[in-house]
């Protein structure tokens, strides 16, 4: 198959990517498991199980959304070609 026109680049797999990836997958399978926290105990604050586990993934889930975002910015920057100026 030939690749179509205009893209340079191919997708390329790199471990920050892959970290990425696991920020943002994290959340959705934390809060899909559902086994895992239908539950009362450990009770916190008189809060059970269950709406305390919700609530701490939701600011769990801010904090993996803005790393991903950090990281891909920085990736971003690193994989732009560079122009001095000059060859134009």
């Amino acid at each position: 198959m030939s690749q179509a026109p205009g893209t340079g680049r191919e997708p390329v797999v790199t471990p920050v990517r892959v970290v990425i990836g696991v920020c943002l997958v994290a959340p959705f399978v934390a809060m899909l498991w559902v086994g895992s926290y239908a539950k009362t105990d450990p009770a916190f604050i008189g809060i059970p199980f269950f709406y305390w586990y919700q609530m701490a993934w939701v600011l769990i889930s801010t904090a993996l959304t803005m790393t991903a975002y950090k990281l891909w910015q920085r990736d971003q920057r690193a994989r732009r070609p560079r122009s001095g100026g000059a060859g134009r």
